[in-house]
């Protein structure tokens, strides 16, 4: 659907001047991904780190006309629409809210029933089982992911249409006085509570209270749903009271579906319920608790949409899994694999070839994608809208799969790119080589029929099955738990040294890059060449230049750190020789690490030279914290910072300019405020590890060292495991052995019992010598493991600093020490 602008200037009551025609078809609020300039309308969303208003210019220089600032903005700008508000989100909801209002029982237009979901955990499965259920009998539109948030509703909800006979949108919150923007926005005639739980708990005093907030979605709701199996009797009296007519499921209390048993068999679940006094069942392909949970959810709300017991059965035993992340994997040729099989829509598309663009970086770009099945329109006008999408994303290769989508192949060969197409998956393994993918970036989209994980596995580099899995979306929350202790202006450099602790240096550049970080800082100029390569255009700072770089940093536009009187003159004498001026560097200075950097009382000189060459312009000053995590050396802390404000104010003082000044590094962030001068180094809480060890961030883990066991063997008593006989058994054992060892980066001396490996949510001890491939486990108390089980080294469930405990180092040295042969794969949720 279209708006005039005049029409939105009304429903959100913006002041304005003399409005230039133009129709909004698409919510813009993040610069990075636009797509439709002309027929785009910018939000300048205001945040504590930062503001839509600074990136107006650049939008508008990419054609962008029409903007919803805030009455404080200056507007500089002539030839645009600039819609004046006393605050830009509430005008975006507003906005989402007349929108909605359209599709409400008109003279003129149906009703299209919403179904607003709620919950601490399973919204998104359940939004994604229900559109599964229900897809075959509607045309329905839902929250893209997980955009469940005061502005992710309202960008769901601008999707609705009049070819939609269904909606489902997700609501989330985390703190109270939430719930009601999103309420009236999404005005649910149909209410889902997935039950509650312990996220995002900080924001509200008790559980009761995170209740309360939750169901005000419901306020105004005639059908609701509730999940009532873990909810008190307290709790369980505040639905009956506000909800009487509530479809309620339970296991323990009285309730509309009443669980009577659940049998298991393998990984089916067959789940047995009295309804209205009738006994019922189904069957799922799911044995995992929190699936039983969510499907039974899911059943409800078939119940209360009128579908009978045949069908809902039927429809329950092909639920399929919903895949919440995006991977990234290394692929053949030098090529990057991004596998999104969560959903093959158009909405889904639109994101996942963002993240393509993101990831891609300067680098060519390939699409595979299967027919859309059941979109609600066309075909003519699905495939035109796919091109349109290709286009404006600026792919450079397509590849399409199914009868559908090869009938309208006029459509993608217009866009002068190279395609291709082929009626099954089938056909293109058979008619595909290798050598046809080389250096690029390709997306697999494809619909679950069309099996594309068969695609995947044959474009993935082979590599053994021990794998370290970095979530992006979890650094990115890490991201943004540290700036949210910084203050405005404190600008933050992202330590991505050493493979970014081990992640992969270009991977998380990328993401950093994308959500604007001010400063990359590397150990050695190879690693900035590599960024550089990639297309990472932040500044970076080389930490540990030689004599050997120089001609590297001049050619990659890499920013050398200067720590001694050595590599200061040396660097000089080259720039002198080059002709250059004012070369950009950062000045270190030693002020008890006693590591590298110049002395205190060196600084004058320093600054002397500097202004008397004009070969180098100082980007920043710094020193290094040696025990900003310890209280006991808070007064050394302090210490450090004095010495460090004496050098900066002498550099300041020759210089006659101001220039950067940063000390804080990770444990300081939050432990020392008043130390965040004008930036920031965030290195190891990036990845998930508190080295100050106060939880007073939430951190999400970032890296998770996987691996399988290969085979499981019974061993009598007295026998010994591994090498030099070191594991000798008291007892008859059942003993796994495990595909990691020394040369994955499992050091030599976690054997003999000194760790623990995580299998089927226990810990099974290592026995014996750990060997260069391979590590064997104690599994005797641990039943049902099975060959080819997943095994957990560290992550979610072993933390890596227990692990770092057991092995008496820290999380760094581990962290940096996996080998590069264990396969890196990037999650994004």
């Amino acid at each position: 659907m279209t708006y005039s602008i005049l029409d939105i200037a009304n429903f959100i009551h913006a002041a304005h001047g003399n409005l230039r025609d133009n129709d909004i078809e698409f919510l813009l609020i993040d610069s990075r991904k636009l797509i439709y300039p002309e027929k785009s309308l910018f939000f300048a969303l205001h945040s504590n780190r930062k503001d839509g208003h600074e990136f107006i210019n650049e939008l508008y220089e990419k054609g962008v006309r029409s903007f919803v600032v805030q009455k404080q903005y200056s507007i500089k700008i002539t030839g645009a629409n600039f819609l004046i508000v006393e605050d830009v989100l509430a005008a975006l909801q507003q906005l989402a809210a007349h929108h909605r209002e359209n599709f409400k029982q008109s003279d003129t237009l149906a009703s299209i029933p919403v179904i607003g979901i709620t919950g601490s955990n399973g919204k998104t499965i359940v939004k994604e089982w229900l559109y599964q259920l229900l897809r075959a009998d509607e045309h329905i539109v839902r929250s893209p992911r997980s955009y469940n948030s005061q502005i992710g509703v309202a960008l769901s909800i601008w999707q609705m249409n009049q070819t939609h006979s269904l909606a489902i949108f997700e609501a989330g919150i985390s703190t109270k006085n939430e719930m009601n923007a999103l309420r009236n926005m999404i005005r649910p005639t149909i209410g889902v509570f997935t039950g509650i739980g312990h996220a995002h708990s900080e924001g509200f005093e008790n559980r009761f209270e995170k209740l309360e907030e939750k169901v005000k979605l419901f306020r105004f709701t005639e059908h609701t749903v509730f999940a009532i199996n873990e909810l008190t009797l307290d709790e369980q009296e505040l639905i009956q009271l506000q909800f009487p007519k509530a479809f309620t499921w339970s296991r323990k209390s009285t309730a509309s579906l009443q669980i009577l048993s659940e049998e298991w068999l393998g990984a089916t679940t067959s789940i047995n319920a009295v309804i209205a006094g009738r006994e019922e069942k189904i069957v799922i392909p799911f044995a995992d608790p929190i699936s039983i949970d969510n499907a039974i959810t899911c059943w409800c709300v078939l119940k209360l949409l009128g579908y009978s017991s045949e069908i809902i059965c039927e429809r329950m035993k092909i639920l399929e899994p919903v895949e919440m992340r995006m991977q990234l994997k290394m692929g053949i040729n030098n090529c990057y694999l991004i596998n999104d099989s969560y959903s093959n829509d158009l909405s889904s598309l639109s994101l996942a070839l963002s993240y393509l663009k993101q990831q891609a970086g300067g680098q060519k770009t390939t699409l595979i994608l299967s027919d859309i099945l059941q979109a609600g329109i066309s075909d003519q006008e699905l495939y035109q809208q796919v091109a349109l999408e290709m286009a404006q994303q600026k792919l450079q290769r397509f590849i399409g799969i199914g009868a559908h989508i090869s009938a309208f192949k006029l459509f993608f060969l217009a866009l002068a790119i190279p395609c291709d197409f082929y009626d099954s998956t089938d056909s293109f393994l058979q008619e595909s080589t290798h050598h046809l993918f080389q250096n690029e970036y390709i997306l697999l989209k494809g619909a679950r029929v069309f099996e594309f994980e068969r695609i995947s596995k044959w474009l993935e580099k082979q590599q053994h099955q021990t794998v370290m899995e970095i979530n992006l979306t979890a650094m990115l929350h890490n991201l943004k738990s540290y700036q949210q202790k910084l203050k405005p202006a404190t600008k933050v450099m992202a330590m991505v040294k050493a493979f970014s602790y081990g992640s992969g240096t270009v991977e998380v550049a990328r993401l950093l890059e994308f959500h604007k970080v001010d400063y990359l800082a590397v150990a050695y100029a190879d690693e900035g060449i590599v960024l550089r390569k990639a297309g990472i255009r932040l500044p970076i700072m080389v930490m540990s230049p030689d004599e050997a770089s120089f001609d590297s940093l001049l050619e990659y536009h890499l920013e050398p750190e200067l720590f001694s009187n050595n590599i200061f003159h040396s660097f000089e004498q080259y720039i002198q020789k080059q002709g250059i001026t004012n070369f950009p560097v950062h000045i270190k200075f030693n002020t008890g690490m006693n590591r590298l950097g110049f002395e205190v009382t060196e600084a004058n000189a320093i600054a002397l030279n500097i202004q008397k060459s004009h070969n180098f312009l100082v980007k920043s000053a710094f020193s290094h914290l040696a025990a900003s995590e310890s209280e006991e050396m808070d007064s050394f802390t302090l210490e450090q910072a004095r010495l460090f404000n004496r050098a900066c104010d002498d550099l300041t003082n020759v210089l006659g300019y101001s220039f950067i000044k940063h000390l804080s590094n990770t444990a300081a962030i939050f432990r020392k405020p008043e130390l965040q001068y004008d930036m920031v180094r965030l290195g190891i809480g990036l990845y998930g590890v508190d080295t100050a060890n106060e939880k007073e961030l939430a951190l999400q883990t970032v890296a998770s060292l996987k691996s399988t066991v290969a085979q499981i063997r019974t061993v009598q008593e007295n026998e010994t495991i591994g090498y030099n006989r070191k594991g000798k058994l008291n007892r008859l054992s059942k003993i796994a052995t495990v595909r990691i060892g020394y040369a994955d980066g499992f050091n030599r001396k976690l054997g003999n019992g000194r760790v623990s490996i995580f299998v089927k949510g226990k810990l099974a001890p290592v026995i014996g010598n750990v060997c260069m491939d391979m590590t064997m486990i104690d599994i005797t108390d641990i039943p049902d493991v099975l060959e080819g089980d997943q095994v957990e080294i560290f992550g979610n469930n072993l933390s890596i600093q227990q692990l770092a405990e057991w092995s008496e180092t820290i999380p760094y040295e581990i962290m940096t020490g996996i080998s590069q042969r264990v396969k890196r794969v990037y999650l994004e949720e």
